[in-house]
């Protein structure tokens, strides 16, 4: 399935390296910059799931969805520093925290962590769907597309 987005997306761009770009459209940028936030929530989320589980597939799919949104951020960062756009504020890093001294009721349970990044990976993908369709600029709308692939 990757290589088909990879191929779409191949051809997308051929058909836009050319294209001069106009300025963003609000709806671009308020889509663009909310989606920024709400990666940075999500890491900030995710770094508070693996000071709480000692679950090794957890922490896995912790770290991986870090470096997932870690990439997205970089990306849109600089997207929206070239655009001339201020970025969102973030939250900071959590410190690293040994699991087993968190108080049992502050501790969210293994389910909780996973449901509630499965929650937000649903919710980006349906942001990305959006802002891909609502985008007036092919490389805003193909950036979307990327990100939902």
């Amino acid at each position: 399935m990757g290589n088909v987005f990879e191929s779409a997306t191949s051809v997308l761009k051929s058909f836009i390296d050319n294209e001069p770009k106009t300025p963003l459209h609000v709806g671009e940028v308020m889509a663009c910059w909310t989606y920024l936030a709400s990666l940075e929530s999500s890491i900030s989320f995710e770094q508070q799931g693996l000071n709480m589980t000692t679950d090794n597939d957890v922490i896995t799919m912790l770290n991986d969805a870090i470096k997932m949104c870690n990439g997205q951020v970089k990306r849109l960062k600089e997207f929206l520093l070239h655009e001339g756009v201020p970025l969102p504020p973030a939250p900071e890093p959590k410190p690293d925290s040994n699991p087993n001294e968190v108080p049992l009721g502050v501790k969210l349970t293994d389910n909780e962590i996973v449901n509630s990044v499965s929650i937000k990976v649903a919710g980006a993908s349906v942001k990305c769907a959006t802002s891909q369709a609502e985008s007036i600029r092919n490389d805003v709308s193909l950036m979307f597309l990327e990100f939902q692939a």
